[in-house]
């Protein structure tokens, strides 16, 4: 009799065991599933992302966006975060629109040994330009700049030029009305300059130069690189559907007079 009662106590202990160890399982599997599908932040590609291209320039121009999906669906390593640690890594390779970013995809230096694609038919000209001359950090690799050219109007053969001869008067006129721009320095090309001992000390320091680079027919780039060593170059942001190819010339006798040469 006392062996039956053993039996059946036993029995019922591992019912529950049973039915304890099915609760928790089913409390696990729901909280499983709940963490599953918790929204989690991660960056989308919505443009084309040249190599090259910082991060946190990526961001600021749209071509990075962050969007909400189910952890479920997050891939490994996906990029989930931009920072002041991670802003400055550049794109090592170019990224598709409509990819999950991968944080592997920004690194320190582009990957092989072409960090920039020259489109077909143009050549790829670098030019320095100071930090306000080149819009800020505004301008990206994929955007579109024109750029102007202040000269000397007596070197330049215009109607003028006999006037202004001798008395040093300068025009600034547009260079290049569309340009594309396919990588930017990083860093300023002239951050200091040495001075060999003895030598009397610059009066101003020159501005930091930043480096460039924009694609251009072999026409436009002669153009450009003659403008390089004869003027002084900046460059504007543009908008997609404005024409400046006819912008009047704007000298020092023109300048108040509210129209172009």
């Amino acid at each position: 009799m006392g062996r039956r009662v053993l039996a059946i106590f036993a029995a019922a202990v591992i019912a529950l065991i049973g039915v304890v160890a099915v609760l928790l399982y089913a409390r696990g599997a729901d909280a499983r599933a709940v963490s599953a599908n918790e929204p989690t932040s991660v960056y989308v590609s919505t443009k084309p992302i040249p190599a090259s291209t910082q991060l946190k320039d990526a961001v600021r121009s749209g071509m990075l966006v962050k969007t909400a999906i189910p952890a479920k669906g997050v891939p490994a390593g996906a990029l989930s975060d931009v920072n002041a640690d991670n802003g400055s890594l550049v794109a090592v390779t170019d990224i598709a629109p409509g990819e999950y970013v991968l944080a592997s995809r920004f690194g320190s230096t582009p990957q092989g040994s072409k960090a920039i694609e020259v489109p077909t038919g143009m050549v790829a000209v670098s030019v320095s330009l100071s930090d306000p001359a080149r819009v800020g950090s505004f301008v990206t690799p994929g955007t579109h700049i024109g750029i102007f050219d202040t000269y000397k109007v007596a070197s330049a053969g215009s109607s003028s030029a006999s006037a202004a001869n001798g008395a040093g008067v300068a025009g600034t006129s547009v260079l290049l009305d569309d340009v594309l721009v396919i990588g930017m320095g990083s860093t300023a090309l002239n951050p200091g300059t040495p001075t060999t001992p003895g030598a009397a000390a610059p009066a101003a320091a020159a501005a930091p130069g930043f480096l460039v680079t924009v694609a251009l027919s072999p026409h436009n780039a002669a153009r450009l690189i003659h403008a390089i060593s004869s003027g002084s170059l900046y460059a504007v942001l543009r908008s997609s559907d404005l024409k400046m190819a006819n912008t009047p010339t704007v000298t020092d006798l023109n300048l108040f007079s509210g129209a172009g040469q």
